[in-house]
């Protein structure tokens, strides 16, 4: 008997594991779009690059060009980046061009052109994500 229940119990254990497995873009995208926007509103560059750096993590994943492993992923147990899981090729363009733009808030030295990098980063992911992407 307690081996069917420990049996069921790691039946049970790894398709919920298989399940928190599957991609989920439209939660990558949600998440790219929240850390865009916390960039947008922060008051020094430094600020500004954390989070498009954690914006960048989540569009590319970690095995994408772009990615900053010494920075956090808020995508990590989401799936491998939201341009990589996403398979919609017209969403995956509109998330390509918010990567540029969230790119080019990084190379920024100033702080309010950087933050409004940011902000359009932000809007062009919310945008996408009116979409339903998954």
């Amino acid at each position: 008997m307690k081996i069917g229940v420990l049996a069921a119990g790691a039946l049970m254990l790894a398709q919920g594991v298989a399940l928190a497995a599957e991609p989920q873009p439209a939660k990558e995208i949600e998440a790219a779009a929240k850390h865009a926007g916390f960039a947008a509103g922060a008051g020094d560059i430094d600020g500004v690059r954390t989070h498009l750096h954690h914006t960048v993590n989540c569009l590319v994943g970690p095995e994408g060009e772009g990615f900053a492993p010494k920075e956090l992923n808020p995508c990590k147990a989401l799936g491998n980046g939201a341009i990589p899981d996403t398979q919609d090729d017209v969403a995956k363009s509109a998330l390509e061009a918010a990567l540029e733009k969230a790119q080019s808030g990084l190379a920024d030295e100033n702080l309010e052109t950087a933050k409004m990098s940011a902000m359009q980063t932000e809007a062009m992911l919310r945008a996408v994500q009116l979409d339903k992407v998954e």
